[in-house]
């Protein structure tokens, strides 16, 4: 497990954490017509997981599916309308099986694959007064990052980058850079000074 920080109030200990790795796993073998998790000290675990007051707090999670070091899925929610069991299993269904960027995942893959799960923290907004001010509060891997921008008429553009997107960008200008790309923005659209940026912290558990 690594633990990006979280209020003393809202971390899950590791036996939390492995339950919802395992209902993880769990739901997405039932959903593909196999056999529910054999371990009865884990299927006890998460049956208490299901019932805990801790596990019946809405919080925003992320579940990534990742084969041979590689992603191989990746959904989330930002801000849970849901408890934490009913986000981690929504959305370990949405990353196995309809993120738009890899077919449904297979029975024959799913011994392969590793999961992880995010659970966020609330979101934070970041008020800055220009670029200078921007890059010094932003605080490499510990902070995910949503950014947003509204446009003429309805239109608006965000995306976000988890707190681990910092091991592969660890400088904040190309963490925004292609933060405003992944969001359909120009690479340098932060330097305007018209996003706005919103921070939030993660606890991580993988197996």
């Amino acid at each position: 497990m690594i633990s990006f920080c979280l209020s003393d109030c809202d971390r899950l200990d590791l036996q939390e954490g492995r339950a919802l790795l395992g209902l993880a796993r769990d739901t997405i073998g039932r959903h593909l017509g196999l056999a529910g998790v054999d371990d009865e000290a884990l299927v006890r675990k998460i049956a208490a997981a299901l019932t805990s007051s801790r596990f019946r707090k809405n919080r925003g999670v992320f579940v990534t599916l990742k084969s041979e070091g590689r992603l191989r899925g990746c959904i989330g929610s930002l801000r849970a309308d849901g408890s934490t069991v009913a986000e981690v299993g929504d959305n370990a269904i949405k990353a196995a099986f309809h993120d738009p960027r890899f077919p449904p995942l297979t029975r024959e893959e799913l011994s392969m694959v590793r999961l992880e799960i995010s659970v966020l923290s609330s979101l934070q907004l970041l008020r800055y007064d220009d670029v200078p001010d921007l890059l010094a509060q932003l605080q490499p891997g510990q902070d995910g990052v949503l950014i947003t921008q509204h446009g003429p008429g309805p239109k608006i553009l965000s995306a976000t980058f988890l707190p681990q997107v910092w091991e592969q960008l660890s400088s904040p200008e190309h963490f925004l850079n292609h933060l405003c790309v992944k969001a359909g923005l120009p690479a340098a659209a932060w330097r305007d000074g018209h996003l706005q940026v919103e921070t939030y912290r993660v606890q991580r558990f993988a197996e």
